[in-house]
Parts: structure tokens; C-alpha cells; sequence
């Protein structure tokens, strides 16, 4: 995958995942562009890369670059997505695509009016015994699918004294814990199941309605390590917590649970599917197990081999059985996916998450916070 130059936008936490996975695929990253030519030279130095951008436009004009990762705050994704497709590059995004649907749904357009691959970074899809889980069902060894549960929990907001430009609704949207990390869950569990969400009903709560913060940019999950001195009261409108209760497309029920507030809880995604057959969970905390549960005989934990695996998930883990792969594993099997499909190699290019994905995904959650609001049941609109 040498052949492809990549350019990764955003320095902060996210933006150095993107750099490592795609240099562990043999993708050049070529540059890095910060929030300034500092910001740019800093994050260029400390990963060792060559170019250190001063701007979008000195990126994109760069013929070395054929790919953008776009790791910046999600104000910026639809006006970054928009010129990067205008320049002819192939895109990954960092999820929400956009800040509304009607910015997603041009970003849609122009993504496949361009025929680029255009992606969003739903990388939980690629954690080898998620994928496992969705060949079970294809292949029909749960049954029907009668009901889905799970959550997706962190602590690092817990105290009124944890900030992150997340937590402001003009710099993330009017959202968070939802869009941030909940469409992670609605996206696998569409994945997983092959179903669509078709009604929500939500009920959400902000903790700490004003939020103190230093004097000065913290990095998402870097809070906790900062000195508390000097800070400035924030009033807070997005929600730290939230339940919502969900319809399937195919009847079935479901609810989700999103919290930023549960200590000890570092980044555990959890679900639990239900079928007529059998029943399927897993846990991002402990990624190498798959439980799988049954009325008639004995329960079963699937550890994750690639010799026990089937085709369609071990084709996604690269390592053997006791040999632990996770969170930045699931970026690298993500970005092999994305850039099999630029190169024409492979047949994975229905695997990543697309714009139409991403679209999907702000829809739910345009409904969601509707549905709060409203104090009712709400249609998630068709696409």
C-alpha cells in the first residue's frame, strides 16, 4: 500500500492513531496539519513526519497526497470533506461526518459524484470477534434477532472540573455523549445485525451544567492530568448521559445507554444480542472474548484465533490466538479496508463505513434529540 501518500489533519488525541495505523499498513503518511504552522511542526517533529502543512489549501495542493484523514473538531469536517473531495482526494473522517444532516447530506453527493473512497472512522466495526459476531447472524446461527441491549460508558468527564472543546455545542454540536460515543454503538449494532434503527425514544441529561476550565486547549481524555488552577465557569448544554430506547427495522427493541460520567469506566463498549437461536456479547474492555449464549447446552466464550475464527474475520486479525489485538488494531484493519478499495485490491471495499454511513449515523441523532425534547417517540427519516 506504499504507493498512496496520506495526509492526517488534527494532532491531538486522534490524529497520531490515524498516523501510526496507517504507517503499520505501509501507507507514506506524507504531513501532518495542526490548528497552526506551530501546532503543524510540533506534531511533524514528534512523529517523525516530513511535512509539517501551514494550511488546508498548501495540504491539498500537495500532488504527494492522495488520501486526507481528517482528525479536526467536528465544526470543521463538512467544509474540510467538501474541499478535499474538491481536490480530488480520497477521505476518511472522523465521525460525526457533520454537524446536521443537511451537511451530510451533500457531503453525501459529492462523495459518490467524485467516485472517491470516502469514509468514516467507525473503526469498532474491525475488531476481529465484531466481525465474527455479524458472520454468525448472517449466517443464521442466532435465529431472529428479538432484542439488542448495550452501552457505551467512560469517567473522563466525571467532575465539573474536566473540559474539552467536546463538551461545548458550537464546537462539537448540540449532542455529545450520543453523537461522540454512542453512534460508535448505533453504527456496530447496524453492522452487526444488518438492521436499521427506524424509531427512537430518548431521554437525556446534562451533569454538570457548568463546567470549569483552564485557561488553555486540553486534549480529549487529558483533562484528569491537568492542574486545577486558574479555571473559568463554562455553562454546558450537551448531555453527559443518556438512555435511548430503540425500534428495529425488522420489530425487534433495543436500548442504549451512554454515559461520560461513570468512574472507572475508561472506554467500555458493551452489547448483548438476542436471538431465537442463541445470544451474542462482547465487551471493548475485554476484546478477545466473544460470549455465546445458549438455552439447551452449555454457554460458550470464543477467544479470539484466527485458526477458530471465520473467513470473514480472520482475514481482519494478523495476529495469533493469546497475542492480544485492540483498539489501535482496529484502525489499521479499518484503513486496510479503506485503502484495498483505492487501490482496487481485494474485494473489502463494502466493509468500511461510508459517508452514506455517516449521514445515517447524524440523522439518528437529529431524531434522538428531537425525541428528548419532544418527550416522545420519534421516525428516524429514511435516507
Amino acid at each position: 500500500m506504499g504507493r498512496i501518500g496520506a495526509a492526517v489533519v488534527g494532532t491531538g488525541f486522534i490524529g497520531p492513531v490515524h498516523v501510526e495505523a496507517l504507517r503499520r499498513l505501509g501507507v507514506q503518511v506524507v504531513g501532518v496539519l495542526g490548528s497552526s504552522a506551530e501546532q503543524s511542526r510540533r506534531a511533524a517533529d514528534r512523529l517523525g513526519l516530513e511535512r509539517a502543512y501551514g494550511s488546508l489549501d498548501e495540504l491539498l495542493a500537495d500532488p504527494a497526497v492522495q488520501a486526507v484523514h481528517l482528525a479536526s473538531p467536528n465544526r470543521l469536517h463538512f467544509e474540510q470533506c467538501r474541499a478535499a473531495l474538491a481536490a480530488g482526494k480520497h477521505v476518511v473522517c472522523e465521525k460525526p461526518l457533520a454537524m446536521n444532516s443537511q451537511e451530510t447530506r451533500e457531503l453525501v453527493r459529492l462523495a459518490e459524484s467524485s467516485k472517491r473512497v470516502c469514509a468514516v472512522n467507525y473503526n469498532i466495526r474491525f475488531y476481529p470477534l465484531c466481525l465474527e459476531a455479524r458472520a454468525r447472524i448472517q449466517h443464521g446461527e442466532l435465529g431472529d434477532v428479538l432484542h439488542v441491549t448495550g452501552s457505551y460508558v467512560q469517567d473522563w468527564l466525571l467532575r465539573d472540573t474536566d473540559f474539552n472543546w467536546r463538551v461545548l455545542a458550537e464546537e462539537g454540536g448540540e449532542l455529545r455523549a450520543v453523537a461522540d460515543i454512542g453512534t460508535h454503538w448505533l453504527d456496530l449494532m447496524g453492522f452487526i445485525t444488518g438492521l436499521r434503527v427506524v424509531e427512537v425514544c430518548a431521554d437525556l441529561k446534562t451533569i454538570h451544567p457548568v463546567r470549569r476550565r483552564p485557561r488553555g486547549p486540553v486534549a480529549t481524555f487529558q483533562g484528569k492530568e491537568t492542574r486545577q488552577e486558574g479555571l473559568e465557569a463554562v455553562a454546558v448544554t450537551t448531555e453527559d448521559y443518556g438512555s435511548v430506547l430503540l425500534r428495529f427495522d425488522n420489530g425487534a427493541p433495543g436500548v442504549l445507554t451512554v454515559s461520560q460520567v461513570t468512574a472507572g469506566r475508561k472506554n467500555c463498549l458493551r452489547y448483548e444480542i438476542a436471538g431465537s437461536q442463541s445470544a451474542l456479547a462482547w465487551n471493548s474492555e475485554r476484546p478477545e472474548e466473544l460470549w455465546i449464549g445458549h438455552r439447551d447446552r452449555p454457554n460458550e466464550a470464543l477467544l479470539r484465533d484466527p485458526a477458530l475464527l471465520g473467513t470473514d474475520a480472520r482475514r481482519f486479525t494478523d495476529y495469533p490466538g493469546g497475542h492480544a489485538e485492540g483498539f489501535p488494531d482496529s484502525f489499521k484493519q479499518l484503513y486496510r479496508c479503506v485503502y484495498q478499495a483505492i487501490t482496487g485490491a481485494g474485494d473489502a471495499a463494502p466493509w468500511y463505513p461510508t459517508f452514506r454511513d455517516g449521514h445515517r449515523e447524524v440523522l439518528l441523532c437529529e431524531a434522538i434529540l428531537k425525541s428528548h425534547r419532544e418527550r416522545r417517540w420519534v421516525d428516524v427519516p429514511a435516507e
